[in-house]
């Protein structure tokens, strides 16, 4: 399955989360791509929208290949393969610098500390390749205190659905490909959002025609 933009992929998946509509639930996307995704499925839900902030640890010499994440909490996700590409100080040094960006980022959109005990958080990605960056999505809802978490995305890699679907209580996938390199090539228009672009989003200055170029 190939979407045709964001846009797309969120109507499509606003079909598999239906029975959320009204339920107080909260919308949590992850930035940047997955904002403007969000804030369609809560408008159609009638939710909360919010972000879950997080940022991917990149491989030494290779910024697209994730070795791990962090959230903005200062947790840290390493996967099982991160000491062939780089060695703890890169590691340590990266952690910093990603978790700095993360707060300059939490100022910036203007998102207060989250009070979500005992509600269901659905998370919002535009797509899943190596999965590490959305575990650490995973586990800052988590520490909100949600009472569920749902994940859903357009696209998942099959690894990391695997591993995903133990991490959540609801994992929804509209395509799971055999092969998969990277989120863009599921998409026919998949262009970069600006932290402007989120800002705006999430401060509510966006109107929804905005989101058909997405």
């Amino acid at each position: 399955m190939v979407f045709k933009n964001r846009l797309e992929a969120a109507l499509l998946l606003v079909s598999k989360l239906n029975q959320y509509k009204n339920q107080h639930v909260i919308v949590a996307g992850i930035p940047r791509g997955a904002i403007p995704m969000a804030r369609l499925i809560a408008r159609k839900l009638n939710a909360e929208l919010t972000a879950v902030l997080v940022r991917k640890i990149s491989a030494p010499h290779n910024q697209e290949f994730a070795i791990g994440s962090i959230g903005l909490s200062g947790e840290v996700y390493l996967s099982p393969w991160a000491s062939n590409y780089a060695d703890t100080i890169y590691i340590k040094k990266a952690c910093v610098r990603e978790r700095e960006i993360l707060l300059e980022r939490q100022k910036r959109y203007g998102i207060k500390p989250p009070h979500y005990r005992g509600r269901t958080i659905i998370i919002i990605d535009d797509g899943i390749a190596t999965g590490a960056t959305t575990l650490s999505a995973v586990k800052e809802a988590r520490s909100w205190g949600g009472d569920k978490i749902v994940l859903a995305v357009p696209v998942s890699s099959k690894k990391a659905a695997i591993s995903l679907k133990h991490e959540v209580d609801e994992f929804i996938a509209l395509t799971i490909p055999d092969f998969m390199n990277s989120v863009g090539e599921f998409y026919r228009n998949f262009p970069q959002i600006s932290d402007q672009e989120v800002e705006e989003i999430l401060k509510g200055a966006n109107n929804e025609s905005s989101l058909e170029f997405f």
